[in-house]
C-alpha cells in the first residue's frame, strides 16, 4: 500500500540576528581606542623610569589610571543616567585625550602620575556607557558573540598598537602619547556624528535603546553566586591581563631579557594575537556551552602562563608563553561580559551593577602592579608573576561553587 505522506521537513536553525548600526559604531570606536592605548602601553613604564624612579614607582603610574577609574566608576553610572550613554561616552573620550596629550609634556614623575591618573576619569565614563549600550542592544542569544566582536576590535588595535608604539618610541617617548590623543579625538568625532541621538534611534531599537529601563539594584545582583564569582574573575583579569602585563612585561623585557622596547611591544602584540585567536570561538562557545566552563578554562590557562612568564630566559619562550597567556584571557573575556549581561537583562538598567564589575577589574589593575613591583624590588620577577597564578586559582574556587547564567537569568 502506497501513501502520499510528505517526509518531515528539517527546520533550519534560527539565523544570527544582524548587528545594529549602534553596535557597529561602538566596535569601530573600540578599534581606534585600542590602537592608541596599544601605542602608549609599551612606553609608559619606560617613560616613568626616565625620571629615575624605581620599578614600583613606574608600576604605580599604570595603577594610577585604574585607581581613578575605580574611584569615579559610581559617578560614571550616575552620569549615564543623567546625561545618557552617548554624551557620557563622548565627554569621557575627550577627557582621556586631554590627559594623554598632557602626559607628553610632563616635566617630572609627579606630573606624569597626575596627568595619567586624570585620564582614568574619562576612561570609566566611556567604558560604562559603552557596556550599557552593548548589553541593552545585544540579543540574549548572541551576547557571547557580540562580546567577542567588541573585544576583538580592541585586540586588533592592540596587535597593531604596541608594535607601532615600540617603533614610535625611537622618535621620542612623548610621541606615542600625542598619537593616542589624536586617535581619541577621532573617536569622539565618529561617535558624535555616527551614533544617533535619542530622537534618531531607529524604531525597532527604541524599546531597548531609548526607553528608560528599571534599574537593577546592586543588592539583587550580589545575591547571585555567579555575579559574585564574576567579580573575582574580573579582579583576576585586571591583576594579570591588564595590570601585570602592562606594568611588568615591558620592564621584564628590558631588565630580565636585556632587550629593547621593540621586544616589549612585540610581546604585548603577541599576547593580543593569542587573545584574538581565542575570541574567534570563545564567544560562540559561551553562548552554547555556557559561561562557567569558558571562564574556568580561561582562568587556568592565563594564570599558569602568567606565572611561567617570569621564568623565561630568552625571547622565543617569552613570546610563546605571552601568546598562551593571551589565549587564556580570550577564553574567559566574552563569557564574563555575557554573565553580567545575563544578570542585568535587556529590559533593565544596570549602572551600579556594571560599575561594580568594572571596579573589580580596576581594583585588580591597581593592586597587581603595585604588589608585583614590590616583589620585584624585594626578590625578583619570578615571584611577582607567580602572584597572578595564585589570584587566578582563588577566583576559580569561587566559580566552582557558582552556577552558570546562560539559562538561569
Amino acid at each position: 500500500m502506497s501513501t502520499n505522506a510528505t517526509p518531515p521537513q528539517k527546520i533550519a536553525p534560527e539565523p544570527a540576528p544582524p548587528l545594529s548600526r549602534e553596535i557597529k559604531v561602538l566596535v569601530a570606536a573600540a578599534f581606534l581606542i585600542a590602537i592608541g592605548f596599544g601605542i602608549v602601553a609599551p612606553v609608559l613604564p619606560q617613560f616613568a623610569q626616565s625620571f629615575h624612579v624605581s620599578v614600583t614607582a613606574a608600576a604605580i603610574v599604570v595603577s594610577a589610571f585604574a585607581f581613578t577609574r575605580l574611584i569615579f566608576a559610581p559617578l560614571s553610572g550616575w552620569l549615564v543616567e543623567r546625561m545618557g550613554e552617548r554624551r557620557t561616552y563622548i565627554l569621557g573620550i575627550l577627557i582621556v585625550a586631554a590627559s594623554s596629550a598632557a602626559c607628553a609634556f610632563a616635566q617630572n614623575y609627579w606630573q606624569l602620575l597626575v596627568y595619567r591618573g586624570l585620564g582614568g576619569i574619562g576612561s570609566t565614563m566611556f567604558t560604562v556607557a559603552a557596556m550599557g549600550l552593548l548589553i541593552r542592544l545585544a540579543p540574549p542569544q548572541a551576547r557571547g558573540r557580540i562580546s567577542s566582536l567588541y573585544s576583538g576590535s580592541f585586540l586588533l588595535g592592540n596587535i597593531a598598537g604596541p608594535a607601532a608604539g615600540g617603533l614610535l618610541a625611537g622618535l621620542g617617548l612623548q610621541l606615542p602619547f600625542l598619537v593616542y590623543a589624536a586617535a581619541l579625538v577621532l573617536v569622539a568625532i565618529l561617535v558624535a556624528t555616527m551614533l544617533p541621538t535619542v530622537k534618531a534611534v531607529p524604531a525597532h531599537l527604541r524599546n531597548v535603546a531609548v526607553k528608560k529601563p528599571e534599574a537593577l539594584p546592586l543588592r539583587t545582583a550580589l545575591a547571585l553566586p555567579a555575579y559574585r564569582a564574576v567579580l573575582t574573575s574580573g579582579f583576576a583579569n585586571g591583576w594579570s591581563a591588564i595590570g601585570i602585563r602592562m606594568a611588568l612585561v615591558p620592564l621584564f623585557a628590558t631588565a630580565g631579557l636585556g632587550a629593547g622596547p621593540e621586544v616589549a611591544g612585540v610581546s604585548l602584540a603577541v599576547f593580543a594575537i593569542g587573545t584574538g585567536i581565542a575570541l574567534t570561538f570563545s564567544g560562540k562557545l559561551a553562548d552554547t556551552w555556557g559561561r562557567k566552563p569558558m571562564i574556568l578554562s580561561g582562568l587556568a590557562v592565563n594564570g599558569i602562563a602568567m606565572g611561567a612568564l617570569g621564568f623565561t630566559g630568552n625571547e622565543f619562550w617569552f613570546f610563546a608563553i605571552s601568546a598562551i597567556a593571551g589565549l587564556g584571557s580570550g577564553l574567559m573575556g566574552p563569557a564574563q561580559q555575557a554573565t553580567v549581561a545575563d544578570v542585568i537583562g535587556n529590559e533593565r538598567s544596570g549602572g551600579k551593577v556594571l560599575a561594580t564589575f568594572q571596579m573589580s577589574s580596576d581594583f585588580g589593575t591597581i593592586i597587581g602592579p603595585i604588589a608585583a613591583g614590590f616583589l620585584v624590588d624585594a626578590f625578583s620577577y619570578g615571584p611577582a608573576f607567580l602572584m597572578a597564578t595564585l589570584v587566578a586559582f582563588i577566583s576559580m574556587a569561587f566559580w566552582f561553587g557558582a552556577q552558570g547564567t546562560r539559562q538561569s537569568v
